[in-house]
């Protein structure tokens, strides 16, 4: 499972909105499910050329927010000093249709924050943003991302995070207890072997069953259109004429099919870290890997010239020996959990997301080649959002709800072996650990909603933000969505980990500020350095 995202974990800050959210909207729960009439991995789904119908949907209540400052501060929120007393965070919820093609019957209820500038008028409006996923959650990236924001986005915008339907606080999907979680992940079946794929696949159906025997028919309106569709009851809910969007890595598919749904609602749209919308299926997923592999290959150069993760010798024939031997024997750790194979590539796999962490995962492996897991468990935890008391987030669920529903068929098993070989070979890192990935749909309901073609006839330019060395998202896809796009322009960095605004380069930062509050757009083909 490979879950394009941004953000550690802030599970004590969530609940926080929750308890500040006392009002709750009227509707169903998810946990219940209502009868409506008439629910992975987010880089398997194929795409249509199908036109998308035409949904009247209803015009929202706009959103009464509550002021839930102090009770975040209270709880450690990262206000920066200098705009403590100058900011107000509002906590509120919307009610929208579970199924738009009836929206006249059951709703569910999104929570959303909002972060207004109190010394400003916020000429602009609002400015709606996504961390991806499927299954991150909005609201807590907002709370996590709010240190970073530059003052005059703040001064001009108000900074609107929602959980997605499904997700965290709004109307959250939950298949699997936390200890069938913690089952789940750390198991490693070899794909190579016939146990093990017949392993890999029964972890699949548990997964699919779980979610369809709880929520039957109402499991298929999770899905990415209707999220899009969500966000434009959003956006009326908050009195704006017109979208102002910013999406990182999955919320840039849902950035796309927002403006295709859209595409005269639309103003300033910023995509960064693309989902490549040109290939589905295992093509894509082979993207990804290789992203992956080439991340990797980055952190062992620097690796061979650094203190101590020179002490590794090669890193991944360090990486090699280590995972064999915890897939023989699973590694002890200073809690009463074994670091096994399937948790060390996670926890490998997670510091591929943002340089930062090369020092982590180099301490960890050299711990972990002595005897001592904590630290590789630790990354792959931050990963799976396992908080330290063994509670889990939904995001699990959420994105292999999403990502399913978003899919129009899987593999076939014929398929998923001679792509594990080749794999294999290919990818020697990470190649035989990610493959059982493919299976991730198999068994899913049929009712689906395949995402449609990114082009779109907006009224501005969407600006396209893409790093070089992207290993979720790879640039690639940021290529193919600024063509496919129609009316986009492409911004480039020749950076490492995962999206690119707000990661160290001020050239970037520069120009899509300068997007943002005034839609000038940076000369074509602009490129910004590494630094």
């Amino acid at each position: 499972m490979t879950l394009p995202r941004r953000l550690v974990a802030a599970i004590a800050l969530i609940a926080l909105v929750a308890a500040a959210c006392t009002q709750r909207v009227s509707g169903h729960p998810v946990g219940a499910p209502p009868s409506a009439s008439g629910a992975s991995n987010p880089t398997t789904s194929p795409r249509t050329t199908t036109p998308t119908p035409s949904i009247s949907a209803p015009t929202p209540t706009p959103i009464a927010f509550r002021d839930c400052t102090q009770a975040l501060v209270d709880a450690g929120a990262p206000i920066p000093p200098a705009l403590k007393g100058k900011l107000t965070i509002g906590c509120g919820q919307l009610a929208v249709p579970l199924n738009y093609a009836h929206p006249s019957n059951a709703q569910i209820a999104l929570d959303v924050i909002r972060i207004h500038d109190n010394d400003d008028a916020h000429p602009i409006g609002s400015l709606l943003t996504n961390p991806g996923g499927p299954g991150a959650s909005g609201i807590e990236f907002v709370i996590d991302f709010l240190p970073q924001l530059p003052v005059q986005v703040l001064q001009k915008y108000d900074v609107i995070g929602f959980d997605p339907r499904g997700v965290s606080l709004s109307s959250p999907i939950h298949c699997l207890s936390d200890t069938q979680k913690d089952q789940l992940l750390a198991e490693s079946p070899d794909m190579t072997t016939a146990s093990g794929f017949a392993k890999a696949k029964a972890e699949s159906k548990e997964i699919s069953a779980a979610c369809s025997s709880k929520y039957g028919s109402n499991l298929q309106y999770y899905n990415t259109e209707n999220t899009a569709r969500d966000m434009d009851q959003i956006r009326q809910a908050v009195g704006d004429p017109r979208m102002n969007y910013l999406g990182f890595s999955y919320g840039t598919e849902l950035g796309w099919v927002y403006v295709h749904l859209f595409p005269k609602t639309a103003r300033a749209i910023v995509l960064d870290g693309a989902v490549d919308p040109d290939t589905s299926g295992i093509s894509q997923s082979t993207e990804q890997v290789q992203g992956f592999e080439q991340a990797f290959g980055q952190f062992a150069a620097n690796c061979k010239t650094v203190s101590p993760c020179n002490q590794l010798g090669d890193p991944a024939q360090a990486v090699r020996q280590l995972t064999d031997t915890a897939f023989a024997n699973p590694i002890p750790t200073k809690t009463d959990r074994k670091l096994t194979q399937s948790l060390a590539f996670t926890g490998i796999l997670q510091a591929m997301y943002s340089k930062s962490l090369w020092p982590r995962l180099a301490t960890g492996l050299i711990s972990a080649r002595s005897g001592d897991g904590t630290e590789l468990l630790q990354l792959a935890d931050s990963y799976n959002r396992r908080a330290a008391d063994g509670t889990y987030s939904n995001i699990l669920d959420a994105n292999t709800t999403i990502g399913c529903n978003d899919s129009r068929s899987e593999p076939s098993d014929a398929t998923i072996h001679a792509t594990v070989a080749k794999w294999i070979a290919k990818f020697p890192v990470f190649g035989r650990y990610i493959s059982s990935d493919l299976l991730s749909c198999q068994g899913w309901q049929p009712d689906r909603t395949p995402i449609p073609d990114p082009k779109a006839a907006t009224p501005t330019k969407v600006l396209v933000v893409g790093n070089l060395h992207d290993p979720a998202t790879p640039y690639l896809g940021a290529k193919d969505l600024a063509k496919d796009l129609g009316n986009a322009e492409l911004l480039s960095w020749n950076g490492e980990g995962h999206t690119s605004y707000l990661q160290g380069s001020s050239c970037i930062d520069n120009h899509v500020n300068a997007y943002l509050l005034t839609l000038k757009l940076p000369p074509d083909n602009t490129t910004c350095p590494a630094k």
